[in-house]
């Protein structure tokens, strides 16, 4: 089946979509994409700026690691609550206000002068950009129909890596150029100019359980629903997102130590040679949401293309294994690059959730989902560090990684069943 273009009013209401151009949708998309560049820049500042921060503010070890883990405090707990917000709200304001926040956070860091400032503004960080994920997916899921969902949905999440492999270096020019106070200000100040083309290419009502976009996908989707239920798909969707993110999240926390302790890179070439991962996995996940919607087009049916796309990839995670056993450096990298291939699953399994959410839901399962991905992200770094002090190598944390991310297959194929939103009735 061909996918749905929608190019006028009269298109879309024969679609069962809202009346936009599809020219427009694509726009919001790469705002989309812009958007989670910066969502990733702003988190990168303090892990770059850090050695600096410390000097001036006296920073021992252990408020070091408070103040890193200060921004996934607000950022977990806010998934659930900022979902049910993007499943009842106008978009439109919404995603605006919540960036707006984020970017003064960021921009105010430069003014602290204590660490309990600095913490608390790293929550205010958190606050704002919780709404990339849930926020994010809601939009393309009101955009787009399912079989055509694949590609926004991979390409908007994957500013987030190009904002992690582009931003270390862009940051550590201007801490050289300005120092710590003036970059916070350029990097959270200079953000604002992306509510511009926002709020002219946005629609008045975007999404949100009232607006006209709900009520020209469903009559059911216009209306918020009654009560939340827990079903087998979502649980199925949060275990296996635990562990693609625990995965993600030990190659964002260790790899660049891992390379300069290990392989003995400077740093310098560690931060240039850890983007390279980085790049790999963002430039992956619009390659892999293309791919399933092409093949879903061409008659292959959407259930077990999405989840055998995402076999593949999670397979390709194996090579962190003999990454870690490798003899040079070169072949290590070169193992971790084809490991981050990891990322043409990132699309499919975000429209996954899309597919098996109730249209009113979608923000809401994406906050469980990202909630449950963030546990990960707690507990890889904890749990990597406790094994390299144990055995004296990466090998045990890399393997463990990979065979956690493996682990997740059984969640999406025996827990995830059908890729379709359960019945009206339910439970």
């Amino acid at each position: 089946m061909s996918p749905i273009h929608i190019s006028s009013p009269g298109d879309a209401s024969r679609a069962g979509f809202p009346p936009i151009s599809n020219s427009r949708r694509w726009v919001l998309v790469a705002l989309l994409f812009v958007a989670s560049f910066i969502n990733y820049l702003d988190r990168a500042t303090i892990s770059v700026a850090l050695p600096l921060i410390s000097l001036d503010l006296h920073l021992t070890p252990q408020t070091k690691g408070l103040l890193l883990s200060s921004f996934f405090w607000s950022y977990a707990l806010m998934q659930i609550p900022i979902g049910w917000c993007a499943d009842r709200f106008n978009l439109r304001w919404l995603y605006a206000g919540l960036f707006a926040l984020w970017s003064l956070a960021c921009g105010l860091t430069g003014l602290a002068g204590s660490l309990g400032v600095l913490i608390l503004l790293r929550i205010l960080l958190g606050i704002g950009e919780s709404i990339y994920l849930p926020g994010g997916t809601k939009i393309v899921s009101v955009l787009f129909s399912s079989r055509e969902r694949g590609l926004p949905s991979g390409l908007f999440d994957s500013g987030t890596r190009a904002g992690l492999a582009l931003g270390a270096p862009l940051i550590a020019m201007l801490l050289l150029l300005y120092g710590w106070r003036r970059m916070f200000a350029l990097v959270g100040f200079a953000a604002f100019a992306w509510l511009v083309p926002w709020l002219l290419a946005a629609p008045r009502n975007l999404g949100g359980a009232h607006s006209d976009f709900a009520a020209a996908r469903s009559p059911a989707a216009s209306t918020p629903a009654r009560g939340f239920h827990v079903n087998r798909n979502l649980l199925g969707i949060c275990l296996g997102f635990f562990c693609f993110d625990y995965y993600w999240y030990l190659l964002v926390t260790w790899l660049p130590d891992y390379l300069v302790t290990v392989r003995h890179l400077t740093l310098l070439r560690a931060g240039l040679s850890a983007a390279l991962p980085y790049f790999v996995f963002g430039a992956s996940e619009p390659i892999g949401g293309w791919l399933a919607d092409w093949l879903i087009r061409w008659g292959w049916d959407e259930t077990r293309t999405r989840k055998s796309l995402v076999t593949v990839a999670f397979l390709t995670g194996l090579l962190l294994i003999p990454a870690a056993r490798a003899e040079t450096a070169f072949t290590a990298l070169a193992l971790i690059v084809g490991g981050s291939l990891v990322g043409l699953a990132t699309g499919n399994l975000i429209v996954i959730l899309q597919c098996c959410a109730p249209a009113a839901e979608v923000g809401i399962w994406t906050g469980f989902e990202n909630f449950a991905g963030n546990l990960g992200g707690v507990l890889a770094p904890l749990i990597t560090g406790f094994l390299i002090a144990r055995t004296g190598t990466y090998l045990p944390a890399f393997a463990l990684a990979a065979v956690v991310l493996v682990a997740g297959l059984l969640a999406y194929w025996f827990i995830v069943g059908e890729l379709k939103p359960p019945a009206p009735d339910a439970g």
